[in-house]
């Protein structure tokens, strides 16, 4: 893409509509013939491990400085980083509502404190606005401390856009597009409940490339510092560590890297998690409360026991679906690590 066409996208993406609603698509960020590279860069780089500044063949989705120039007219500031949460994903399964954030079902932890300044970058290389398979998101859910709340939406990307969300955002990989235009966009869990010939056709493999930048600040420490938690990524970190390169690459970039795969090297409590677990902050109660939305939400149903809202069975039905959707990402995301293993 050329200088004047990427500073186009970027004069056109609309922050204030982006911080309502939580995401932005840009349109055609990428070449067609970029987009086929990351296809190929993806299907050779099938069990090289680590994330996507450690590989060289995909070492520019990270580097080129596209995704830093619309973090910076979003979030407002020139310090941005990068801490090592990227990579790329064929035929990835994962499914279910979740969001990325380290904070998922506590209202008062520290990610909810204040506006969230994370952001996920996805490079879907193939059609979803007429193919099944794209992102699922639930608009403006970045602002509430739930996942079952928000409209649902499916992101009709096309190869070359650039697709951008708050990490709070409630989403779901491998949506389903159904061939009726007037039909509502199924949820994750009601896939089953359609035939194959109500479904639109796949667009070939999936293939998807996903990274975090953020502001340079309290939430980039607290979500840098959870990452060291999770198996999957400590496991890969240690696999592929950064060599001079990779490093001078990112500063090149204009990202102060965190070099957590350095850090995880030799630590013996990294990477404890292989699912999402609570991450812990200071001031924090004894027993999290249940998740809550930010604005008021319907009434419950009376039970037969108490006669009005059965708020532990709330707490503990949240908390479920919280750790299935846990289990779930942390596997579409291992599929994307571990492709062609």
């Amino acid at each position: 893409m050329t200088a004047p066409a990427i500073e186009e996208a970027i004069d056109a993406l609309d922050v204030d509509k982006f911080w309502e609603r939580g995401y932005a698509i840009l349109p055609n960020v990428y070449t067609q013939e970029e987009i086929a590279a990351f296809r190929e860069a993806a299907y050779a780089s099938r069990g090289f491990g680590g994330d996507l500044l450690a590989n060289p063949r995909l070492r520019s989705v990270i580097t080129d400085g596209r995704m830093a120039a619309v973090a910076r007219k979003l979030l407002g500031t020139d310090d941005l980083v990068y801490t090592g949460d990227s990579s790329f994903t064929i035929n990835g399964t994962q499914k279910g509502w979740h969001k990325d954030n380290a904070d998922r079902v506590d209202p008062e932890a520290p990610d909810w404190a204040d506006r969230y300044t994370q952001l996920r970058f996805g490079i879907y290389c193939q059609d979803h606005s007429e193919h099944t398979g794209g992102l699922n998101l639930r608009v403006g859910s970045h602002d509430l401390r739930n996942t079952s709340e928000g409209e649902v939406q499916y992101v009709k990307t096309k190869p070359g856009d650039l697709a951008v969300w708050s990490m709070r955002i409630t989403h779901s990989g491998n949506g389903m597009l159904l061939k009726d235009p007037e039909a509502p966009f199924p949820m994750p869990n009601e896939h089953d409940r359609f035939k194959p010939e109500e479904v639109t056709e796949a667009d070939g493999d999936r293939i998807a490339l996903f990274a975090h930048i953020g502001a340079d600040d309290k939430h980039a420490k607290r979500y840098a510092d959870y990452t060291k938690t999770r198996k999957y990524l400590v496991d890969a970190w240690r696999m592929r560590p950064y060599d001079d390169e990779a490093r001078q690459a990112a500063n090149d970039a204009g990202l102060r890297l965190r070099d957590l795969p350095a850090e995880v090297m030799d630590d013996p409590t990294a990477g404890l998690n292989e699912l999402w677990q609570p991450f812990p902050y200071e001031g924090q109660k004894t027993k999290a409360p249940a998740a809550k939305p930010a604005k008021p939400a319907p009434a419950a149903p009376a039970t037969a026991t108490s006669g009005g809202t059965d708020v532990k069975a709330v707490a503990k039905a949240t908390l479920r679906r919280a750790y299935r959707a846990a289990r779930g990402g942390a596997k579409g995301v291992r599929d994307g690590w571990r492709a062609g293993r």
